[in-house]
C-alpha cells in the first residue's frame, strides 16, 4: 500500500525518468541556436574549447549541455538527421551510465554519438561496443562523419587487422568493435612479450549496443583464448560409444524429479540430465557401468575415482551431453564436415568458436566427422567481469526492463525506459495455443497465406534451422514465395531484410533477437511512397512468433520488428503444448508459456551467476597475476631476466587455468558431502595459485643468479 501512495504521488519509475530527462533535453534545446550560427569551420575549435573546460574542472552538466548541442547540429548538417527529444534524453541515459530501453527503430545508432562524443573529449578514449563486424563497421563508417566533422578521430577494430592497425584504432578518441574483440585484445595483451606490442589504452567509457544481447544472452560462457593440445579423437570416440549404452534414470511417477541420491532416493539409471543448465551426471551406479566398460576397453587400470582415471568421467560427461542434451540444427549444424555453433540468441553461425571443455570434440565424434585435436587454455574471462572494469558502463536495446534485476545486480547498472517519438500502434494478440505441432503449423500456414493475399509482409520466426526448414517447405507446398534467413544462408541477411517489409514478402526468420537492422515498410529505403502506403494500407508488418523463446525478452525482441516509429503492424505467437518449451515441464499441462519462460530466466541465471561465481575467484587471481607480468614487461631488467621468465609466467597459468577446469569438476562431488562448491573451488584453488606464483618468484631469483653469474664470468674473461 505505501509503495502505491508513493506511485500515486510521485508516478512511476518511468515517470519519474522521462521528466527528468526531459528536462535536461529541454535544456539542450536551449542551446541550439548558439550551436546553429556556428560555421561549419567553427566545430573543431568548439570542440577544444570544451575539453579546455573539463580540464579547468568545470561541471560536467553546463559542459555536456554545449556538447551534446554541437553533437545534435553537427547531426544534422553532416546526415541530415536532426535527433529527436527522446533520442537526447536516450543519450543522457547513456552518459548517466545506464541502460537504455529505446523500440525498435527509435534510432539508437544515432543516439550513441552524442554520450560517445561528450566522453571522448576526456582524452581516455571511448568504446561502441556492437553484436557483430557488420554493424562495427558500417556505424564506424555511417557516424564517423559526424565525429570528424566535431574533430574527434573514429578507428574500428575488427578480425582481419594486424597489431599495428588495431593499435592505431585504440588511439583514437573513440573505437568501433564487437564485444569478443574488445575482450579478446585484453587477453592478447596480457600475453605479449614486448610493451610496444599492447593494443588497448585502459577502459574509461564504453556504450554497449544490443546491451541484453551482450551483457546476458552472450555471459553464459566465458571467453577463452586456446591453442592445439594433444590428439584425444580415439578417446571420445570410445566416450560416444560408452555414452550409447549408458540408461537415463526414470523419473519419479507423476513428476518431472529425478530421484535424488542425497536423499537416499534409490535412481533406476545410469545418468540424468538437466536441460535448463545444459549438464549431465553420472549416477554411482553410472560409474561402476562406466569403470567396467573402460576396463573392457583396457583404457584404464584400477579405480575410475584414482586420481589419474579421473579424466575419463569428463569425457564420458561431455559425451553424454554432446548425444542427448545438444542437438543438430538447433544449437549446431554440420557444414562441409565440420560443426558449426549456432547462436540460440541470432540464429548465427560462430564462425573460429568452438564449445570448450571438451564438447566440440564430444560432438565432432557423435556427428561422425573428423575430431580435431583438443585445445589448451592460455586465457580466459567472463563477459561480467570484462565489462566491469570499465570506469563507466552503459547500453542501449529494445528491451531490457524484464532483466533489470540481473543488470543491477551484475554490472550495477539502472534499466531507463525512453518514450517512443510517436505513439506505438501496433496490434499485440494473445496467444494461440495448440495441443499439437501438426495443428500449430497448419494454423501458422493459413495465418500467412491470408496475410499475403492481402499484400501484408509477413515475418515468421523461428527458433531453429529445422523448423525454418519444415516451415518453408509447407509454404513451398501451398505455393507461397517466400524467403528463408537461417545460419546456412545469413551471408544474404541485408538483402533479405532489405526486401523483408514489401508488399506481400514472406519472410522465415530464425532469431531475428539482435541482428541490428530494422525492416522498413514498403522495403528498401529508397522505396517510394505509394509503395509505402499500400502496406501500411494492408496492416503493415505482421510478425507470426512460431514457438515462444526461452525468454520473453527474446519474444518482444521479435514483436519489435513490427510497429517501428508509429508504423501500423500485428503480432501474434501461433504455438502448441509440443513445443520444446513446454517439453521442458512434462506432465504440466497447466502451466502457461508465461510462467514456463519465467522458470526458465531464472534458471539461466543461475548459470550465469554459477559462472560469475567461479569467474570471480579466478577473477583476482588474473588481476594479481596480469600485474606481476606487466611489471616484468615494463621493468628494465635485461631482455634476457624478461623472456624466459614471461614464457614462464603463461606457462604457469595455462597450466593453472588447466588445473582449475579439473577442479571445478572435482568440487561438485563434494556437494555428496554437503560441502558448498564455490566455497571448496575458493579454498583450493587459493592454495593452488599461491604455490604457483611461490615457483614463478623461485624461477624469478634463479634467472636473477644464472644472469649475474653469466656476467661475472664474461667481465673476468675481458
Amino acid at each position: 500500500m505505501h509503495s502505491k501512495l508513493l506511485t500515486y504521488i510521485f508516478g512511476t519509475k518511468e515517470d519519474r525518468d522521462a521528466l527528468r530527462l526531459g528536462s535536461m533535453a529541454e535544456q539542450i534545446n536551449a542551446r541550439e541556436d548558439w550551436a546553429r550560427s556556428l560555421t561549419d569551420a567553427a566545430f573543431p575549435a568548439e570542440t577544444e574549447k570544451l575539453k579546455a573546460r573539463i580540464k579547468s574542472g568545470e561541471k560536467t552538466e553546463s559542459v555536456r549541455t554545449d556538447a551534446y548541442a554541437l553533437a545534435r547540429e553537427a547531426s544534422l548538417r553532416v546526415l541530415g538527421e536532426r535527433p529527436f527529444d527522446v533520442q537526447i534524453m536516450g543519450a543522457i541515459a547513456l552518459d548517466e551510465g545506464a541502460v537504455a530501453e529505446m523500440k525498435t527503430g527509435e534510432g539508437k545508432t544515432l543516439v550513441c554519438v552524442m554520450p560517445a562524443y561528450f566522453n571522448s573529449l576526456y582524452g581516455q578514449g571511448v568504446h561502441v561496443i556492437t553484436v557483430n563486424e557488420y554493424l562495427a563497421k558500417r556505424d564506424a563508417e555511417w557516424m564517423g562523419k559526424i565525429y570528424r566533422f566535431l574533430g574527434v578521430s573514429v578507428g574500428v577494430i575488427y578480425a582481419e587487422m594486424n597489431q599495428s592497425e588495431r593499435k592505431n584504432a585504440y588511439k583514437c578518441d573513440i573505437t568501433y568493435g564487437t564485444n569478443s574483440e574488445f575482450a579478446f585484445d585484453y587477453l592478447r595483451d596480457n600475453m605479449q612479450y614486448s610493451p610496444g606490442d599492447i593494443v588497448q589504452r585502459g577502459f574509461h567509457y564504453a556504450v554497449v549496443d544490443e546491451a541484453d544481447s551482450i551483457l546476458i544472452d552472450e555471459a553464459r560462457t566465458p571467453l577463452i583464448i586456446s591453442g592445439e593440445g594433444g590428439d584425444d579423437s580415439e578417446l571420445c570416440r570410445a566416450a560416444d560409444s560408452i555414452a550409447q549404452k549408458l540408461r537415463e534414470v526414470k523419473k519419479i511417477p507423476g513428476t518431472d524429479r529425478y530421484p535424488d541420491e542425497l536423499l537416499d532416493e534409490k535412481p533406476d539409471g545410469d545418468y540424468t540430465l538437466d536441460e535448463n543448465h545444459k549438464k549431465a551426471s553420472l549416477t554411482k551406479d553410472g560409474m561402476a557401468h562406466v569403470e567396467q566398460m573402460l576396463h573392457q576397453m583396457k583404457l584404464i587400470k584400477g579405480s575410475m575415482y584414482d586420481t589419474e582415471n579421473f579424466m575419463f568421467v569428463h569425457y564420458v560427461i561431455e559425451a553424454l551431453c554432446a548425444r542427448y542434451v545438444y542437438r543438430k540444427d538447433k544449437d549446431y549444424i554440420v557444414y562441409d564436415g565440420e560443426v558449426l555453433i549456432v547462436d540460440e540468441f541470432t540464429g548465427r553461425v560462430l564462425l573460429g568458436r568452438r564449445y570448450s571443455d571438451g564438447l566440440h570434440e564430444a560432438i565432432e565424434a557423435k556427428e561422425h566427422v573428423q575430431v580435431r585435436r583438443q585445445t589448451r587454455t592460455f586465457a580466459s574471462i567472463s563477459y561480467q567481469n570484462f565489462f566491469r572494469m570499465y570506469e563507466k558502463l552503459s547500453g542501449m536495446t529494445g528491451t531490457a526492463l524484464s532483466q533489470a534485476e540481473e543488470l543491477r545486480a551484475i554490472y550495477g547498472l539502472d534499466v531507463i525506459v525512453i518514450p517512443t517519438n510517436r505513439p506505438m500502434i501496433r496490434s499485440d494478440e494473445d496467444d494461440a495455443v495448440f495441443d499439437t505441432e501438426t495443428e500449430k503449423w497448419k494454423a501458422v500456414c493459413d495465418e500467412i497465406a491470408e496475410a499475403h493475399g492481402r499484400g501484408q509482409p509477413v515475418l515468421a520466426g523461428t527458433s531453429s534451422v529445422q523448423n525454418s526448414e519444415l516451415l518453408s517447405s509447407l509454404l513451398t507446398v501451398r505455393g507461397i514465395r517466400h524467403n528463408v534467413l537461417n545460419a546456412k544462408n545469413n551471408v544474404r541477411e541485408a538483402a533479405i531484410i532489405a526486401q523483408a517489409g514489401k508488399k506481400g514478402a514472406v519472410t522465415i526468420a530464425t532469431n531475428m533477437a539482435g541482428r541490428g537492422t530494422d525492416i522498413k515498410l514498403g522495403g528498401s529505403p529508397e522505396a517510394h511512397e505509394g509503395e509505402y502506403d499500400e502496406v501500411k494500407e494492408a496492416g503493415g508488418l505482421y510478425v507470426i512468433g512460431t514457438e515462444r523463446y526461452e525468454s520473453r525478452r527474446i519474444d518482444n525482441q521479435l514483436r519489435g520488428r513490427s510497429g517501428r516509429q508509429g508504423d501500423p503492424g500485428k503480432s501474434k505467437f501461433v504455438i502448441s503444448r509440443e513445443d520444446d518449451l513446454f517439453k521442458r515441464f512434462p506432465g504440466s499441462r497447466k502451466i502457461s508459456a508465461s510462467s514456463a519462460q519465467a522458470q526458465i530466466e531464472r534458471n539461466n541465471f543461475d548459470v550465469r551467476k554459477r559462472l560469475l561465481d567461479f569467474d570471480d575467484v579466478l577473477n583476482d587471481e588474473r588481476i594479481m597475476l596480469y600485474d606481476y607480468r606487466r611489471s616484468v614487461l615494463c621493468s628494465d631488467k635485461d631482455e634476457a631476466v624478461k623472456m624466459p621468465l614471461l614464457s614462464a609466467i603463461n606457462g604457469a597459468w595455462a597450466d593453472h587455468l588447466e588445473s582449475l577446469d579439473s577442479l571445478r569438476e572435482g568440487v561438485y562431488l563434494r556437494t555428496y558431502a554437503q560441502k558448498n562448491p564455490v566455497v571448496e573451488f575458493k579454498i583450493d584453488a587459493s592454495e593452488m595459485f599461491d604455490e604457483m606464483m611461490e615457483s614463478l618468484k623461485k624461477t624469478e631469483n634463479e634467472l636473477e643468479k644464472t644472469i649475474a653469474v653469466t656476467q661475472h664470468s664474461a667481465r673476468n674473461l675481458i
